[in-house]
């Protein structure tokens, strides 16, 4: 049988290998884009609310990765979220690149179009507009954090081999953010000629951590994770093939530290590669129940 799982490995890896593909016509031929505009249906997003009976039910927000489309929306993950609507979640798919009516590429996606898409869901007499949580996988993950980090009424991040900073958009030129606000592009961490070699190999961990050796920019592009306003699950690869999850994951935990951050914080680093996360669903469900119902029970219960 082929398992959801195993799908979502075949898609990751064949958006992979198609950045790869991508970051070398950038890194090799030099090229560069000067004209500074958005792309097409910047700040568009396709967005498919699935509900639960009843009213008051809190909103889980799902944002996919670098495999675009609607993710959360298709059917194999319609288990996971029917899962979580039987937990009496109202559930929030998001596609932000690559689907219909949105930006083709994930260049300089406008966080303002996700967050609007969030606050029109909270707007559904059957959605508990003060409970609203964010899970988000990879590519997912980081605009999640963004998200959080931006928009105070955000109560809770499930952050799923997540990157700790803001990386290059998946263009031809790979010389743009991945996401912007308002207007602005973040800040976000170059592609460097060092990690040229890696990429001809197809070894994107290597080439990932090629990127992040550039401390200045590690910095400049880190996501504000301490101005969330709510507790946060990372969810971490030991074996990440992708990127450095688990290191980059530390790196978050160790700033929330450092700028003593007043809400639960857990990082679960799985013994496996970039798809393993998807064995801890259990987990996933435990920290929102227990972290962001329960710990927010004064508006999550209306």
């Amino acid at each position: 049988m082929i398992t959801t799982t195993r799908i979502f490995k075949w898609t990751v890896l064949a958006s992979l290998t198609l950045l790869v593909i991508v970051a070398l016509v950038s890194v090799l031929s030099g090229r560069r884009d000067h004209s500074g505009s958005f792309p097409d249906n910047h700040g568009q997003v396709d967005a498919k609310l699935f509900s639960g009976e009843g009213a008051n039910q809190p909103l889980l927000v799902g944002l996919g990765g670098a495999e675009g489309g609607n993710a959360w929306a298709s059917d194999y993950w319609a288990a996971q979220r029917d899962e979580f609507i039987s937990q009496g979640y109202a559930f929030l798919a998001i596609g932000y690149f690559g689907a219909n009516n949105t930006p083709q590429e994930l260049d300089r996606i406008a966080l303002e179009g996700i967050y609007n898409a969030i606050l029109e869901a909270s707007s559904d007499p059957a959605i508990n507009s003060q409970c609203v949580a964010l899970i988000g996988g990879s590519k997912g993950a980081e605009a999640a954090l963004l998200l959080a980090s931006e928009y105070p009424d955000i109560d809770a991040v499930v952050a799923m081999v997540p990157g700790s900073a803001v990386f290059a958009g998946h263009t031809t030129t790979m010389n743009t953010s991945s996401f912007s606000l308002n207007g602005e592009p973040f800040d976000f961490v170059p592609v460097p000629w060092s990690a040229t070699p890696a990429l001809l190999k197809g070894d994107l961990r290597a080439a990932w951590e090629e990127m992040i050796k550039n401390e200045e920019a590690m910095n400049t592009a880190a996501i504000p994770v301490e101005t969330i306003k709510g507790p946060i699950f990372f969810v971490s690869a030991t074996r990440d093939e992708f990127w450095p999850s688990t290191e980059m994951s530390n790196a978050m935990e160790q700033r929330l530290t450092d700028e003593d951050f007043p809400h639960y914080v857990e990082h679960l680093a799985v013994e496996g590669d970039h798809a393993s996360v998807l064995n801890h669903f259990k987990e996933i469900e435990l920290f929102l129940q227990e972290r962001f119902l329960q710990g927010n029970s004064s508006a999550c219960s209306g």
